[in-house]
């Protein structure tokens, strides 16, 4: 009996206490907060509506156009770009870590060549290159990172540097065994009066000819060193260079056209900022250096003077633009058309520049950007290496430029 009067003054008390409204003890006293709502649920039993409510919060909350904020803030960087790559089958995973080993190495001689006059980086290093030519300070220590980088990923089986003699066997290597070529650091006579420079690089996979495995000396392991590295240019799996200026911009193909990215030093990335960039079909810029042009073959004086005839041309010659570094004339090229040349002199019959780690890996991009890429009398992608520092005359730009370049030297084959 005492138990059931418990009961019910308890019930009686709670009844008391419960309006269909009460004051919070923390509102104030105009703060009133409402009672619970309930609802009944598709079994019948009571509870709060909290389900309803939140999704109503939720709606209301959201904004308009969630999906374009979203790509606001997005960031196609490289990473994401060689995953996409990977997945449509145009790069594998290997070589996916070999490219990001390059960017990372590009990335580290940006911030070298922007710091080179506080850092005591210009002048030269008192050594001289395979060709001969005077070393600078940036020169030995850029291809120390690029090595570096390469040698450190364990997928690269021989590295090929124009600062370096001869090919290199990696004995890091544990998988994938790529071939990579490269020029650490093009135009670097530039760096002393802080003008543009850059990167070039292009990887083969290995021959099936020439097994390093297999080799049983250092003789026959150097042969086939040499062997790996002179491929022809369509053996390209993949080709780029990077260009040290206002910005650091890194373009490359792997085949499927060509991508320009440029580094966000906030993030430390390299954003997708060109997707299948492609060279205008012909330009009126023409990057020569005109200096030697008396050591040129009459063939190509005969071009260099009807470009600057104005009766050509409906009275506007061409215009004449020229770095002296490979990656910066080539870049300019590829956004606005026209077309750039070293061609051969009586005192360098073939040229300046080397086959494999500057004139293939260029005309790979150009050709992948709808451009071309020849010596003038050939394709430069059908060249069969004969050394690994070979020299060839290049012609690189809009198609009809070096199409009609080759209606003047083609006279002479």
């Amino acid at each position: 009996m005492a138990t059931q009067i418990a009961k019910d003054l308890a019930q009686k008390a709670f009844v008391a206490r419960a309006p269909s409204a009460r004051t919070h003890p923390r509102a104030g006293a105009a703060g009133r907060v409402a009672a619970p709502v309930f609802c009944k649920s598709s079994s019948g039993s009571r509870g709060p509506a909290r389900k309803n409510v939140a999704a109503k919060a939720v709606a209301a909350d959201a904004p308009a156009d969630a999906s374009s904020q979203s790509e606001e803030y997005e960031l196609n960087t490289l990473t994401t770009w060689l995953l996409r790559q990977e997945q449509e089958g145009n790069v594998d995973s290997e070589l996916a870590v070999v490219i990001s080993s390059i960017a990372l190495a590009c990335k580290q001689i940006s911030t070298l060549v922007a710091r080179a006059g506080i850092s005591n980086l210009t002048g030269l290093a008192g050594e001289t290159n395979e060709s001969g030519e005077d070393q600078k300070k940036l020169d030995v220590i850029s291809n120390v990172v690029f090595s570096n980088c390469l040698r450190s990923t364990g997928r690269t089986g021989i590295i090929a540097s124009e600062e370096e003699d001869l090919p290199v066997f990696v004995e890091e290597t544990y998988s994938g065994n790529y071939v990579v070529v490269f020029d650490p650091l093009d135009g670097s006579s530039n760096i002393d009066a802080g003008i543009s420079v850059g990167s070039i690089f292009g990887v083969y996979e290995p021959s099936e000819e020439c097994s390093l495995e297999d080799a049983e000396d250092g003789e026959t392991l150097m042969k086939n060193c040499v062997l790996n590295v002179c491929q022809p240019g369509n053996c390209l799996k993949m080709a780029g260079y990077v260009l040290y200026s206002t910005s650091t911009v890194l373009v490359l193909t792997v085949g499927d056209g060509v991508y320009g990215f440029t580094l966000d030093p906030l993030v430390g990335e390299f954003i997708l900022t060109s997707a299948k960039m492609q060279i205008p079909e012909s330009g009126k810029i023409y990057s020569f250096n005109e200096g030697n042009a008396a050591l040129w073959s009459q063939e190509v004086q005969d071009y260099m003077t009807s470009l600057k005839n104005p009766d050509n041309w409906g009275g506007k010659p061409y215009s004449a633009r020229y770095i002296g570094a490979l990656v910066g004339d080539f870049h300019r090229t590829l956004l606005y058309g026209g077309i750039y040349g070293y061609p051969g002199a009586t005192s360098a019959p073939n040229g300046k520049l080397r086959l494999l780690y500057e004139c293939a890996p260029m005309s790979f991009i150009a050709e992948q950007a709808g451009g071309k890429g020849s010596t003038g009398t050939e394709r430069v992608l059908d060249i069969d290496p004969t050394a690994v520092h070979q020299r060839v005359p290049l012609f690189i730009g809009s198609p009809k430029e070096v199409e009609y370049l080759e209606s003047f030297t083609m006279k002479k084959k």
